[in-house]
């Protein structure tokens, strides 16, 4: 007899989709934007984020599937273009879990004034890795708990700092970033690396994961009805979450100190914010602590909300011959567990690559932080057919029910698909160019040849997938 499933209710998706969707991480570069963010954040979340979060709700409702965006890509453009979307949307995964087991023992050696071994660290590392690959291996379902308690984690502390920063304005009267006219909230058009137009990939990753929810399916009482208002209700609280922090960190700390803001400079972030609010020190030591475990266990739960969409979509692919074989294979419970397995052993690989590779060279320690910018443009370029594989399916499948349709038609069905298309190729492009000066390229050699590498890896198993 089939186990019962554990449901997934409407709060439950909510949460997850905030889960999913919320990167605390990602709060703090986005911040070093300084005033002009708050354009790029509506138009983006306008030109992006709406029309993207509308069309994963229709394509996900009238194609329900737990291969989510791979199967909306087969059906339009057929197995070997789902082929792309299948590698880029997996090999990502474990370049992720390698970059935040690196932050997990950088924020560990802040929030105790500590500098750990190699061995050490690498252990610690190891350890979030095999954590996160064990949570993996369990049905969403069974995870929930640890995605709700990540979730309020993220909220917690993501409305606690924009707080903070609005507080240190009304005791001080001051703002590290006055606004002082209109102009100053116009964009830097610009190809300035700090503040242009290569910030717009920073805000687009804090957007992806929608369509993950589409590959919960089977685990929500009502699917069909739940994952539009998931998504909507998910969407609009991930906004408010990232710019009242982003808000705070701006009004808070100087350009200076904000340009710093990544998971490796989390702690001396959050101790500059402690500080201009007046906490004393004995109690800024606590506060760390605490803040920096809650970002820890985020970061698990990201990995945790994240692991079911994309094993799930290796699973579908990988028994639809665009994956290899091992992908597919799953436990008693349903679950691919072989694909978060392998996830593990990659993201190992990558950690302990990086050890030895800092250890021969320290020119290489910032260098193999580029791993996540390689996880950053491989999922973003997963994405680049889905825009276009709605606008083919619309009209393939004219007469298919829709449970919900994005309400447009006409010129503005395509203005739907194409704004979103083309914010994502820019998107990519400034990621992986940036500045387009000479010196950035040699700066990132790295990440140039991980992106031909990936390419090369893609096109050598798309070329294994028989056409249809």
């Amino acid at each position: 007899m089939e186990k019962s499933k554990k449901k997934f209710r409407l709060i439950d998706a909510i949460l997850g989709t905030v889960c999913l969707t919320l990167v605390c991480e990602s709060v703090m570069p986005t911040a070093a934007i300084g005033n002009t963010q708050y354009f790029w954040w509506l138009f983006l979340l306008v030109g992006f984020c709406l029309p993207y979060g509308m069309i994963t709700a229709e394509l996900g409702t009238t194609y329900p599937s737990e291969g989510g965006m791979y199967d909306w890509v087969k059906r339009a453009f057929g197995p070997k273009w789902a082929g792309r979307v299948a590698w880029n949307y997996w090999v990502n995964f474990p370049l992720w879990i390698a970059s935040l087991a690196v932050a997990v023992t950088d924020i560990i050696c802040g929030m105790f004034n500590v500098e750990l071994n190699v061995l050490t660290l690498v252990c610690i590392q190891l350890l979030y890795v095999w954590i996160v690959t064990f949570l993996g291996t369990q049905r969403i379902g069974e995870s929930k708990y640890v995605v709700n308690l990540g979730t309020f984690f993220k909220v917690f502390l993501l409305l606690g700092i924009g707080l903070l920063g609005i507080y240190s304005v009304i005791k001080t009267g001051q703002s590290a970033n006055p606004i002082t006219s209109f102009k100053d909230l116009l964009p830097d058009l610009s190809l300035n690396i700090d503040t242009g137009l290569p910030f717009i990939s920073i805000i687009l990753f804090n957007f992806m994961g929608f369509e993950v929810v589409g590959t919960w399916v089977d685990d929500m009482e009502n699917p069909k009805k739940d994952i539009p208002k998931a998504l909507i209700i998910g969407g609009l609280l991930m906004a408010l979450f990232y710019v009242l922090p982003a808000t705070g960190f701006n009004i808070a700390l100087s350009p200076d100190v904000v340009a710093e803001m990544d998971p490796e400079n989390v702690v001396e972030v959050l101790k500059s914010l402690f500080t201009a609010v007046g906490i004393g020190a004995g109690l800024t030591k606590g506060l760390i602590i605490g803040a920096g475990c809650m970002f820890i266990y985020t970061f698990v739960a990201n990995i945790a909300s994240w692991s079911f969409g994309v094993n799930e979509v290796a699973k579908y692919a990988a028994e639809d011959g665009s994956m290899p074989k091992v992908f597919a294979k799953v436990n008693d419970e349903g679950v691919p567990y072989m694909a978060s397995i392998i996830n593990g052993i990659v993201a190992s690989i990558i950690v302990i690559g990086g050890a030895v590779a800092n250890s021969i060279s320290e020119d290489f320690g910032a260098n193999f932080s580029l791993f996540f910018c390689l996880s950053w443009i491989t999922l973003l370029v997963g994405y680049v057919p889905m825009f276009l594989a709605f606008l083919k399916l619309r009209k393939k499948d004219k007469n298919i029910e829709r449970p919900y349709k994005v309400p447009v038609s006409g010129a503005m069905e395509k203005v739907c698909a194409y704004v979103p298309f083309v914010i994502l190729i820019l998107g990519i492009v400034f990621t992986i160019f940036g500045d387009f000066s000479i010196d950035y390229l040699k700066d990132n050699v790295p990440l140039l040849v991980g992106v031909v590498l990936s390419f090369i890896c893609e096109e050598v198993l798309v070329a294994r997938i028989k056409k249809a």
